[in-house]
């Protein structure tokens, strides 16, 4: 009776996660621009959304954080929005819209009640076709942007860890530099350059645009021919990006940030592409080790010895090369060496065996939780497929990925672990409060 319940329970399950199979169609307008419809009529509302393939990477030296200026600068207006009126349309008509950059990618969005899915189509093709990139306007979001870098940046606690992490585990990819920019750089833009980007990036031939939610397939697709079609077409981009030699010795480095009172050790690697099998499986190693009051590290540092405040091991997923980064506040006398000895000792026991069955179904559980939750949305289904084309090459992993995460092996978790988690290929950053001058 037991084995029979069981079996109920697996087809249940089984059967859910079908059930949450994101149906899509996709093609291509002549232009290049890719288009993805999901049709979902449960609820009158619908995304529009575009995903352009261009991210804080994308720069020339003395140049940077030209795409996350440019989400800010593609907000200002078009040729028949007027400055400031962007979101007072979108308000007035009951939606919300947002944009987010990334190193890889720059997504912009708009939810809206459905029968205002022409207006979400229109806007977009404006910030296509028609933005106003002004001197006024550039001058206004370059201040806009450095209050932001202040603010995120350079005066909050611990706002240096990405941009040092960055600065340490590359040397000449572009991911060496933080997305958001450099004052310099941001103050030393033209608006030669900026059209310049615009010109290149911010075509059709580099977007995936998404439509979901309460449509009608017909007719979605006659309105973006009528406001897209007609938007020429950009000349092919090419990438180049320099390649990193190894990390063969551990680098030691000491950060200073004066925000600070506490400080923090970070121990970091540098991973494959978030395309590459492993950097899934290096996921599955950063939940286990710190995600939840029961993984290995929270329990060992925070909870039993009493050695840390807080501690965890975050994959930083980007398109050429990732970042892994295990992060630890001491507690009291506790030094940074320490935390160091005792993360160190948990990468080993990984890299030295396998981890039990019973963690294993744990992980396994988490990420099909994770799986389902991520299509649960309209929002969650628009980013998925925006994401899964443009940077994985494969929009049909909206419902397949969670077959690979399925397919990985406890040994293959011992391997990767050896692959790129030994101390000889880490940097350890010991991260403190002050002044380096100070210092």
């Amino acid at each position: 009776m037991k084995k029979w319940k069981l079996l109920a329970i697996i087809l249940f399950v089984a059967g859910f996660v079908r059930a949450q199979e994101v149906a899509y169609e996709e093609y291509d307008l002549d232009n290049g621009l890719h288009v993805i419809l999901h049709q979902d009529n449960s609820a009158p509302v619908v995304i529009t959304s575009i995903m352009y393939h261009v991210g804080g990477k994308d720069r020339t030296e003395g140049r940077t954080g030209f795409a996350h200026l440019f989400e800010h600068l593609l907000f200002d207006g078009s040729k028949n929005i007027p400055t400031g009126g962007w979101d007072e349309i979108i308000y007035n008509r009951g939606g919300i819209n947002n944009a987010n950059t990334s190193q890889d990618r720059t997504y912009y969005y708009e939810l809206f009640p459905s029968n205002n899915l022409e207006l979400g189509l229109w806007l977009e093709s404006e910030r296509l076709l028609h933005p106003t990139i002004s001197q006024e306007a550039l001058e206004r979001e370059i201040e806009v942007v450095k209050e932001e870098r202040r603010l995120s940046y350079d005066n909050r606690p611990y706002g240096q860890l990405l941009p040092v992490l960055g600065e340490t585990l590359f040397e000449a990819h572009p991911y060496k530099d933080p997305n958001i920019g450099y004052m310099t750089d941001l103050e030393a833009a033209t608006l030669e350059d900026v059209r310049a980007y615009n010109a290149k990036y911010y075509v059709p031939n580099n977007a995936v645009l998404i439509v979901a939610g309460d449509l009608d397939i017909a007719e979605t697709k006659k309105m973006i021919g009528d406001y897209f079609g007609p938007i020429p077409r950009g000349a092919d981009i090419t990438r180049n990006f320099p390649t990193e030699s190894p990390i063969t010795q551990e680098i030691r480095k000491k950060t200073y940030d004066p925000n600070i009172q506490i400080p923090a050790i970070m121990v970091a690697y540098r991973t494959p592409g978030f395309k590459e099998r492993d950097a899934r499986i290096l996921d599955m190693i950063s939940t286990y080790l710190s995600d939840g009051r029961s993984s290995k590290l929270y329990k060992k540092l925070v909870d039993e010895q009493k050695q840390a405040l807080e501690v965890g091991a975050f994959p930083i997923d980007q398109e050429d090369y990732g970042m892994y980064l295990i992060f630890g506040l001491p507690v009291g006398e506790t030094s940074l060496e320490t935390l160091t000895t005792e993360i160190e000792e948990e990468i080993a026991a990984l890299r030295l065996g396998l981890i039990s069955e019973k963690d294993y179904q744990k992980l396994q559980n988490k990420f099909e939780n994770d799986f389902v939750n991520s299509n649960s949305t309209i929002e969650g289904i628009a980013g998925s497929l925006a994401t899964n084309y443009m940077l994985y090459g494969d929009t049909s992993l909206i419902n397949k990925e969670i077959e690979i995460y399925r397919s990985i092996t406890r040994e293959e978790i011992r391997d990767v672990a050896i692959k790129y988690l030994k101390p000889t290929q880490r940097a350890v950053i010991d991260y403190l409060p002050g002044d380096k001058m100070d210092n």
